[in-house]
């Protein structure tokens, strides 16, 4: 019968748990290095038993144990992953919706707020921002737009009009 690699080196429940908690206070890169040394004192250097013990993914333990062998810390910039919000792509964009939307805008009855409401649909500012020459391919979907209208404190509603006072007699 084989022994598992943590009955072998001793290693309770308790211990995983304790290991678990301790390399989670540790800031990152340096986590990623304490994942590592733990892999290669404790689970003879297998990511993947890692992986199944104590959740961390077992890409960012091979990493780490690159990192300890060679001596070379990889840098992750994670701010440049993500992909550019369509007002920091195209902001012309963004002052053809402020003028398509400004006419159409009110503001909050109790003043309350900065919110503007209005009317006016994501897919009727698309098809304007279509009439006014942007090329389809740079306009975004309806979807996106709604969000980048709601970022840019646009309510999408329905503007409460005044209504007729029914005669009581």
């Amino acid at each position: 019968m084989k022994i598992s690699t943590l009955e072998k080196h001793r290693v309770g429940p308790n211990i995983i748990e304790v290991i678990s908690l301790l390399v989670a206070r540790i800031p990152w890169p340096s986590n990623r290095s304490a994942m590592a040394e733990v892999t290669t004192r404790i689970l003879d250097g297998k990511p993947r038993v890692a992986e199944s013990v104590f959740g961390w993914g077992r890409d960012a333990v091979k990493l780490g144990m690159n990192e300890l062998r060679t001596g070379i810390v990889c840098i992750n910039d994670l701010s440049k992953r993500r992909k550019p919000k369509i007002e920091e792509k195209y902001p012309e964009m963004l002052a053809d919706i402020h003028s398509i939307m400004a006419p159409e805008c009110q503001a909050d009855p109790k003043l309350q707020n900065q919110l503007a409401y209005t009317n006016k649909t994501a897919a009727a500012v698309r098809d304007a921002l279509l009439a006014k020459g942007w090329p389809e391919d740079r306009v975004p979907g309806v979807r996106t737009l709604s969000n980048v209208l709601f970022r840019q404190d646009y309510r999408l509603r329905t503007v409460v009009k005044t209504r007729v006072q029914k005669k009581t007699s």
